[in-house]
């Protein structure tokens, strides 16, 4: 039976906007992509030394298991390039699983839901526009809940469409 997941996106390196095309389009290997958000640019959290960056969000319906969506995951990261230098630092992409359904996993290798989701505008804005009342199993609050909680003030803009923003 299938489970709806949501993916978090990132890049700030090369074509940002492009490699998080890219991702999408290569998320239909894991499943069939129901929804993606617009694209968002972002201020970096956590290492602030660096561009900003483009986020999105994208819903799908899969039949792999969390560790193998994972898997999939890792593979998008390495065939757009994702090189592992620094926590938080610069990346061509970046693929989160930020939530499976209603599971709740915690393994050294993953962690479902994304730990730092609720605490993340850059995550929360684009997962609101596309599943504003979808819920996190630990914290039983709706996406759109957390969003109006949120302390986090960095920007996150939406991009038009030719993917600038204003």
């Amino acid at each position: 039976m299938p489970t709806i997941a949501y993916i978090g996106l990132g890049s700030n390196l090369g074509e940002k906007k492009d490699n998080c095309r890219k991702a999408i389009a290569l998320l239909a290997k894991s499943g069939r992509v129901v929804r993606a958000s617009s694209l968002y640019r972002t201020e970096p959290v956590g290492l602030a030394e660096q561009d900003d960056f483009v986020n999105a969000v994208v819903e799908i319906e899969t039949i792999l298991p969390p560790e193998a969506l994972l898997d999939q995951c890792r593979s998008i990261e390495n065939e757009l390039g994702r090189v592992r230098t620094v926590r938080w630092g610069p990346r061509t992409i970046d693929v989160d699983i930020l939530l499976y359904g209603a599971v709740m996993i915690e393994t050294p290798e993953l962690t479902i839901p994304h730990p730092l989701l609720h605490n993340r505008r850059f995550v929360l804005v684009p997962l609101c526009e596309i599943a504003p009342h979808v819920m996190h199993p630990k914290l039983q609050r709706t996406a759109s809940d957390l969003l109006l909680e949120l302390r986090d003030h960095h920007s996150v803009v939406r991009c038009d469409e030719n993917g600038t923003a204003p």
